[in-house]
C-alpha cells in the first residue's frame, strides 16, 4: 500500500477519534469522499493499525446509534426556519 494512504488512513482515524466527527464530516474536513473515508478507517486501517481501527469503530458505531437523533433535529430546524 502507498505511504501517503497508509498516513492519510491514520490521520483520519486520529481525526475521527479526537473530534468525534461522522463519516460524513470527516471527508469535508479532509477533502476526499465519504466512501474513501470509509474504506481507509474499516479496511485499510486493519491491517496498518488494528487498535486503532478499534477505536475509530466505537466512534462510528456511537454516531450510527445516534444518527436518527441528529437527523430529527436538523428537520426540526428546518421546519422551526421556514416558519
Amino acid at each position: 500500500m502507498r505511504d501517503y494512504i497508509e498516513e492519510r488512513a491514520i490521520s483520519i482515524a486520529n481525526y475521527i477519534i479526537e473530534h468525534g466527527t461522522t463519516v460524513r464530516q470527516t471527508a469535508k474536513d479532509f477533502g476526499v469522499s465519504k466512501s474513501t473515508v470509509h474504506k481507509d478507517v474499516t479496511e485499510r486501517l486493519e491491517h496498518i493499525k488494528p487498535n486503532l481501527a478499534k477505536e475509530v469503530r466505537r466512534v462510528l458505531d456511537l454516531n450510527k446509534s445516534e444518527r436518527h437523533i441528529r437527523g430529527g433535529m436538523a428537520t426540526k430546524e428546518k421546519y422551526l426556519h421556514q416558519h
